[in-house]
């Protein structure tokens, strides 16, 4: 039972739904509505702000989807969009320190790519969610681990040559 107490699964799939509906959306749509965020601009650096990736299409759907995931469940429609809201712009947050630092939109970075997206939405919505030291760490660490797991397998899916 001490997983259960490290580990809020309730809150480890709102993450994993708020993180996989822009990748769902995308794959599902291609360019339709994919009207990036930053709608092009660069900054004095001359890299894009956040990159094409990053949708407004995604974010919104990301946030609907895990609202809807969260009426379902006690924290309900609207602590669940907020849990999604946030961990999607804790994921525009890392797409702009990656471009600043020279990445690619599309590029992994270690822990850049995961953290935010989990750290975000269990910080500000600590308390609502009703996590402790115990359960924000654990469900980070697992969600961490989820999601570097599914990185490796989309990128192993797009490597050319690679088996179905």
């Amino acid at each position: 039972m001490l997983i259960l107490r490290c580990v809020r699964v309730d809150i480890l799939v709102l993450l994993v739904v708020a993180n996989s509906t822009p990748v769902l959306l995308s794959m599902l749509l291609a360019e339709r509505w994919a009207t990036a965020i930053d709608a092009g601009r660069v900054l004095t650096d001359g890299r894009p702000v956040l990159g094409p990736h990053k949708t407004w299409r995604g974010l919104l759907g990301g946030t609907l989807a895990t609202g809807a995931i969260g009426a379902l469940w006690p924290v309900g429609f609207v602590t669940g969009a907020a849990v999604g809201f946030c961990a999607l712009l804790g994921d525009l947050v890392s797409s702009c320190i990656k471009r600043r630092a020279g990445l690619s939109s599309g590029a992994d970075s270690l822990l850049l790519d995961q953290l935010p997206e989990g750290l975000v939405p269990m910080l500000i919505l600590y308390q609502p969610l009703g996590l402790d030291l115990v359960s924000l760490p654990g469900t980070l660490a697992v969600f961490v681990l989820l999601a570097l797991g599914a990185a490796k397998l989309f990128t192993y899916r797009r490597t050319p040559g690679a088996a179905p």
